[in-house]
């Protein structure tokens, strides 16, 4: 039987039925009501959008009140752990986002994934793998392991804004850096944004540069 992802969700504040939906993936050992905080800064942006913030499908081993898109190996290979973990966890994604348009009737290109860390990598890795674009991306303190065939001109090319601290000390923000240069020589539109002085944490003007990368896409 196949996992089913859940968590909070917030309606449309138009109060009519959702046009848009915006995905937020937390971080390792998190949940869903860490990032379904970010909804309010953007519901004015987005008024018929749902936010939906599902908790990942994996009981968190180090942290047993959280949840995590796949374990990390703290003693090993970083690198390795999470070309691994991100594979493995797209399927239990795939479903959900597959489910949630069938369901609601919400397209692809309305819908935005956001994450944050381990969430960021997930968003990145899955949102780029699919067949039609989404409306964005947002990835923040994340990295970037590429999907299956990126870098094939058929592959759809959502837009992507990445933003991450540079003192962060959790998520090396080289890997955005190394994600932005490898995302524009594929061909992909990339916002990237750089917060001073940050450690692994979204800071206002890292919010307010998505908030921005919200707007643009969504009047395209």
């Amino acid at each position: 039987m196949s996992i089913k992802l859940s968590g909070p969700m917030l309606p449309p504040v138009s109060g009519g039925a959702p046009k848009q939906a915006v995905v937020l993936l937390h971080g390792y050992g998190s949940d869903g009501n860490d990032l379904i905080g970010l909804a309010p800064h953007w519901q004015g942006l987005l008024p018929d959008a749902v936010f939906i913030s599902p908790n990942a499908p994996e009981q968190c081993r180090q942290m047993a009140s959280g949840y995590q898109w796949f374990d990390i190996a703290f003693e090993g290979d970083r690198l390795a752990s999470r070309q691994i973990g991100v594979v493995n966890a797209r399927p239990v994604l795939v479903e959900f986002l597959n489910d949630l348009w069938s369901q609601s009737g919400i397209t692809p290109d309305n819908t935005i994934l956001v994450g944050f860390s381990q969430g960021a990598m997930m968003a990145l890795h899955v949102g780029l793998s699919l067949e039609t674009p989404l409306m964005g991306i947002i990835a923040f303190s994340g990295a970037f392991v590429p999907p299956e065939g990126f870098g094939e001109t058929l592959m759809a090319k959502s837009p992507v804004c990445l933003v991450h601290g540079d003192m962060d000390g959790v998520v090396d923000p080289e890997l955005s850096a190394d994600a932005d240069v490898a995302l524009r020589l594929a061909g992909y539109d990339v916002s990237y944004h750089v917060s001073p002085g940050v450690g692994h944490g979204i800071a206002p003007d890292g919010l307010a540069f998505a908030s921005e990368f919200i707007t643009r896409i969504s009047h395209k």
